[in-house]
């Protein structure tokens, strides 16, 4: 699964001396989230949606929700949806927000903040991340069970059957890519996992693709990793000494901003990679 920065961290770039890429901090909210779990940026409609699992990230409890945020951090809506369990990571297809939650993926109307269905996948434990592809197909990672899901037309399969550790999804073109534990891994056509690079700080969370075959790689446990397309990785961030998570992050690939949830410290943080 899936902070913060003491004032130490603000302005503050973290790179050795072949790094290339560095960030700084842009804002950073007050703690007015309910354990803020992913940051969808939606820059279509100019917004952030935040997950908020507001209790035990396994218990179906319905305290959970969404919030939305502007891109500038300063105007937030706590409640845009609530009566969720524990909400973790979300996708987007056409008008519809997608989020993935305990057992079932959750479809939200983005004009309204309705709930339009509930997606209930019978067999699944602890769904964390969620990526949608090009033709609207749905892939969800079941972190407890170790298993990727597959839903198309609101029918639920399994796509891969072990996938231990497993958590960040993202769809890139034709492809899938995986987060498992340490490792950045892509599906083959044959479903299996073909590991592109591995020795990155444990806990591996959420992945944004730069566009040209690099990520932004996140750890739960308070690491921002870069990792190029050749399996080489730097390190742009890192926040355990302050014992700050970085959970499920968001991105904006033309301004190049990144934004991080940060989980029980209850804020949203954006940041310029440079």
């Amino acid at each position: 699964m899936k902070y913060l920065l003491s004032l130490a961290f603000v302005g503050i770039c973290f790179f050795s001396q072949a790094q290339t890429h560095q960030v700084t901090k842009l804002w950073e909210t007050g703690p007015i989230f309910a354990v803020p779990e992913s940051v969808f940026a939606d820059m279509k409609n100019k917004t952030l949606y935040v997950s908020l699992i507001n209790g035990s990230p396994s218990v179906a409890d319905g305290k959970g929700g969404v919030a939305r945020l502007s891109l500038d951090g300063s105007k937030a809506d706590t409640n845009w949806v609530t009566g969720l369990n524990a909400p973790k990571g979300m996708g987007k297809f056409g008008k519809k927000l997608y989020v993935a939650d305990l057992a079932e993926v959750v479809v939200i109307d983005i004009r309204s903040g309705k709930i339009l269905q509930k997606i209930a996948v019978p067999g699944a434990r602890v769904f964390n991340d969620i990526t949608i592809d090009s033709k609207g197909i749905i892939y969800v990672s079941d972190s407890a069970a170790g298993k990727i899901y597959r839903i198309v037309d609101s029918k639920a399969e399994i796509f891969i059957d072990s996938a231990p550790s497993v958590n960040g999804l993202k769809s890139v073109g034709n492809e899938l890519f995986v987060l498992t534990g340490r490792a950045v891994q892509k599906v083959a056509p044959d479903k299996s996992l073909v590991k592109l690079a591995d020795g990155l700080v444990a806990g591996l969370d959420g992945i944004e693709p730069m566009g040209n075959g690099d990520f932004l790689i996140s750890s739960w446990s308070g690491v921002l990793q870069y990792l190029y397309a050749d399996g080489k990785f730097e390190t742009l961030l890192d926040t355990r000494a302050d014992r700050s998570n970085i959970a499920d992050i968001g991105y904006d690939p033309k301004k190049k901003i990144i934004y991080v949830p940060t989980f029980s410290k209850r804020t949203v943080v954006a940041f310029q990679l440079n």
